[in-house]
């Protein structure tokens, strides 16, 4: 009986280190910038990113962005609300679990510039420009800065003179 517990165990675990292995973030940020604007990757997206919590809170911080995006696009405001909340929480989390990450920090910048200010989500927008700031330069990921570049040009929260530092 405990070689079969065994075994399923084992498989478990296998299959989950597999799921683990096959998600490449480039597709997550691909399907992350559709998400806004089409329904469908950002369900996609979700679901995709499933398995995810604090073990890896990098896709923790995406399936959270992701699951505020929804918001977007349901009708019920009951609906909107909850997939907010849900989502800032997931967030939330993979930044707890990882405080110092540029893409979870950049990720939240996003959400708390771009969401309606009447949520109340906005008290770390200060402090997280000042972070992508700070540690802009120093990533060596070129398709990381590839993929905030823009986003970071056209926000409003950035000075001109902050936005010519970064290129």
């Amino acid at each position: 009986m405990s070689n079969i517990l065994f075994s399923i165990l084992l498989i478990c675990c296998t299959s989950s280190f597999k799921s683990n292995a096959t998600v490449d973030i480039a597709s997550v940020r691909s399907m992350f910038q559709q998400a806004a604007a089409d329904e469908a990757a950002c369900k996609k997206m979700i679901r995709m990113l499933a398995p995810y919590d604090e073990n890896n809170p990098l896709l923790l911080g995406y399936k959270g962005s992701g699951t505020m995006m929804m918001a977007k696009h349901v009708f019920s405001p009951f609906s909107k609300l909850s997939y907010f909340k849900k989502g800032k929480q997931m967030l939330e989390n993979a930044i707890n679990t990882d405080d110092k990450n540029f893409e979870l920090r950049f990720l939240r910048f996003i959400a708390q510039t771009n969401i309606p200010s009447f949520l109340g989500y906005d008290s770390d927008i200060k402090k997280d420009k000042e972070f992508l700031l700070n540690y802009f330069s120093q990533i060596k990921d070129i398709r990381l800065k590839e993929f905030v570049l823009p986003a970071l040009i056209k926000s409003k929260y950035l000075t001109t003179i902050e936005k010519q530092q970064l290129k």
